[in-house]
């Protein structure tokens, strides 16, 4: 399996727009829209265009881990 390594910008006050945050979470800027929409993603700042903090995406994906496939299913 080869692993492409892809560059994200990070604004020094931390935020990112979200294809740098799709970038950085390994998901599809699709999905991140669709948990902003339905509130199940990390908090977000909107200010025109949609931004997160790396600090709230470090916490959202941190709530997110399981240690087997039954807690998974359980939390879904």
């Amino acid at each position: 399996m080869n692993l492409e390594t892809q560059s994200v910008v990070i604004l020094a006050d931390g935020r990112m727009d979200r294809k740098n945050a799709a970038i950085y979470s390994g998901l599809a800027v699709k999905t991140l829209a669709m948990h902003a929409c339905r509130g199940t993603g990390p908090k977000f700042v909107k200010r025109g265009r949609v931004f997160y903090f790396k600090h709230d995406m470090d916490e959202w994906l941190d709530a997110g881990r399981c240690s087997s496939t039954a807690q998974a299913r359980r939390a879904a």
